[in-house]
């Protein structure tokens, strides 16, 4: 059974993950002329890469705090990452009859999130050497 500090890390490291996403997804989209849902994308990829390097840490470091982990992992990266925004804004492309965009925002989230996942991983995993 989840315990209340598992439900504390959990919800503040969500509430820090939403926080970081809305301010970056922001500022990307002031900052770049676009039709295409660069802010997404780059949470995306951003949420990815820390991932990787978080799971790279925890698979070198087994004596973490499982509340740690929890609030890393579950609350802040859970919530930095917007695949539910993904799928909407490729859906609106679709229907809006922008089939180039909506393929290459499929194709880059799902290729370049892998990529950059594979990335934080290998590179904390090669540093750790």
């Amino acid at each position: 059974m989840t315990n209340y500090l598992t439900i504390i890390a959990v919800a503040s490291g969500g509430a820090l993950g939403a926080l970081s996403r809305m301010f970056l997804n922001g500022f990307i989209n002031r900052n770049i002329a676009h039709i295409f849902p660069f802010g997404t994308l780059g949470v995306n990829l951003l949420g990815s890469l820390l991932i990787g390097i978080v799971f790279a840490f925890l698979h070198l470091n087994s004596t973490l705090s499982p509340h740690i982990k929890s609030f890393i992992v579950t609350g802040f990266l859970g919530a930095l990452t917007t695949y539910s925004t993904f799928a909407i804004e490729s859906f609106f492309l679709i229907e809006a009859g922008e089939y180039f965009h909506a393929v290459s925002n499929m194709a880059l989230s799902l290729f370049g999130t892998i990529f950059m996942a594979s990335i934080g991983y290998l590179t904390v995993l090669h540093l750790a050497k």
